[in-house]
């Protein structure tokens, strides 16, 4: 459909559950109303169909409509036009804003519903997806549905860059924001939802209002890690930082969870420590291990990626250190003064130096790689963890040492975040202790049996923690009844369900949580594996 510069009057079918896909029944006519955009909505096929994939990639469900918004009006307007139908049938349609599409429950799915395509939003109106504003107090003006990598390439033009990343650079600025956004850099400046400054959000009332610490400031925390219950995410104030040129980037093995653990503390303690640093967990009976970023090392991949375990649980250790050219000789020494403290098997010591974009960007590399071979759109069953640090120890033992066998279909990251980084005020959910740890299981699943062995798996993590009493709560959290929310916000969930009556009365957006319910809503959990 053209873009409108007049009224659409139109009807849409109401799309009702079939077994893993919903499909379109016996129409229902619903008026979506008279709406003048300056983008487009979209009945085709296929639209509805890409907007009820995510990279979960287990279940679909159907909206029916896709929107693709040029402005934060056309955002606004879409929003207030199902908020002031609530009264009536079309009370049934709620609202999806879909970014990159990296969700792995169908998060960013609305089944019957409307689905905004945000990453339409970061082209609208002939703008560039991200503005940077150079001076002592830097910062970028990003688009909801920019990708992080487009801010990033943005802020180098100006010698700048954020401070915090995800380690996948492909996913919308509001995305991340409406989880917390994590990755090796998050020890020294917290996740990427302590580093904004400012956001317009659309409100479930589709009333469109800036926020920031100072104003609107409960809007402002309630949608930083908010899951999208508050409000869309049109643009966002991220803070930058002088960016380096380059990255020493360093890979040790360890064979002794207790030293692997104490040394990510110390270097996530120090004031000197490195810019980045990250590990994971290498299961593998079989001897040889390969490595799950084999862009580590482009001179040398083979001595980079593979190493004989003896058929030992191992763990990396994986750091970065920014420089610019002058630096060059006093960096080198700053890292091997911090190698020398570390107790890393010493025949590991893996070094490579590469620009800082391409680290940066570097599991697009292995993204570009699946997708060749036809492994990037596949079931991605995934399981992200908080676990805290007093019971790290009993959960490397038993999920380590005894649940899993090994971690061919994908890596398992492990490292601490500190707890002081992190504001309460926001909705982010994290465990109550100084010291906590992401344990990410991030398996792909090729095969039905690969993929039900790693639910099978995940669901055993899952029971051991509860039986073990391991007071966890979940990254990118996923449940599918209410109780299980109100465990999962535990204190926080009073101060969450009253922000959404506040922003959102009538549960009108991000019905994909499955956290609040709107009555007439059609959702089936049978639809996920």
């Amino acid at each position: 459909m053209q873009s409108s510069s007049y009224f659409l009057h139109l009807f849409v079918a109401v799309a009702l559950a079939g077994a893993a896909t919903m499909h379109v029944s016996a129409p229902v006519a619903l008026p979506l109303g008279s709406l003048r955009l300056e983008g487009r909505l979209s009945f085709d096929e296929s639209d509805l169909s890409s907007a009820s994939r995510d990279f979960g990639n287990r279940g679909r469900l159907l909206p029916a409509v896709v929107v693709r918004p040029a402005s934060a009006a056309d955002v606004a307007a879409t929003v207030r036009h199902v908020f002031r139908q609530g009264g009536g049938r079309s009370g049934t349609l709620t609202v999806a804003a879909r970014g990159h599409g990296h969700s792995l429950h169908g998060q960013a799915q609305a089944a019957g519903g409307v689905v905004l395509s945000m990453e339409s939003l970061a082209a609208g109106g002939g703008m560039t997806p991200a503005v940077v504003w150079p001076g002592a107090e830097a910062y970028v003006d990003a688009s909801g549905g920019a990708l992080w990598i487009d801010v990033l390439r943005e802020s180098l033009k100006q010698g700048m860059a954020p401070k915090s990343w995800t380690d996948y650079l492909h996913l919308t600025v509001g995305g991340t924001l409406s989880n917390a956004g994590v990755s090796g850099q998050a020890f020294r400046h917290g996740p990427q939802i302590s580093n904004v400054l400012q956001l317009e959000v659309v409100t479930g009332q589709g009333e469109v209002m800036n926020c920031s610490d100072k104003e609107n400031a409960d809007l402002f925390h309630a949608v930083l890690g908010g899951l999208g219950q508050f409000g869309i995410i049109t643009r966002a104030r991220i803070a930058l930082e002088p960016a380096p040129k380059m990255v020493k980037w360093t890979r040790v093995l360890y064979s002794d969870f207790r030293s692997f653990m104490e040394d990510q503390e110390m270097l996530t303690s120090s004031m000197e420590s490195f810019d980045y640093v990250e590990g994971f967990v290498i299961i593998n009976r079989t001897g040889i291990l390969n490595s799950w970023r084999s862009s580590f090392d482009p001179q040398d991949p083979v001595r980079a990626s593979k190493f004989d375990s003896g058929g030992r649980v191992l763990f990396c250790l994986e750091m970065a250190t920014n420089f610019n050219r002058e630096e060059v000789e006093s960096k080198n020494k700053q890292v091997e003064r911090l190698l020398s403290k570390l107790r890393y098997i010493p025949s590991t010591l893996f070094q490579s130096e590469v620009s800082y974009l391409e680290f940066l960007d570097r599991v697009h590399v292995s993204e570009l790689k699946l997708r060749s071979v036809g492994l990037w759109e596949i079931p991605h069953p995934w399981l992200n963890l908080f676990v805290p640090r007093s019971r790290i120890h009993d959960f490397a033992r038993e999920v380590f040492g005894k649940i899993l066998k090994d971690n061919s279909n994908g890596p398992i990251l492990l490292y601490p975040l500190n707890r002081i980084k992190w504001d309460n005020r926001t909705s982010a959910v994290i465990p109550d202790e100084e010291i906590f740890y992401l344990v990410a299981f991030l398996s792909s699943a090729p095969s039905q049996s690969s993929l039900e062995q790693a639910l099978k798996l995940n669901n055993e993590v899952l029971e051991f923690c509860n039986r073990a009493g391991i007071r966890m709560k979940q990254y990118l959290p996923h449940y599918t009844t209410q109780e299980e929310w109100r465990a999962h916000f535990g204190d926080q969930w009073d101060r969450f369900s009253q922000r959404k009556e506040i922003y959102d009365p009538l549960n009108i957006l991000a019905p994909g949580q499955r956290i609040f319910h709107k009555a007439g809503a059609r959702f089936s959990s049978s639809t996920w594996q």
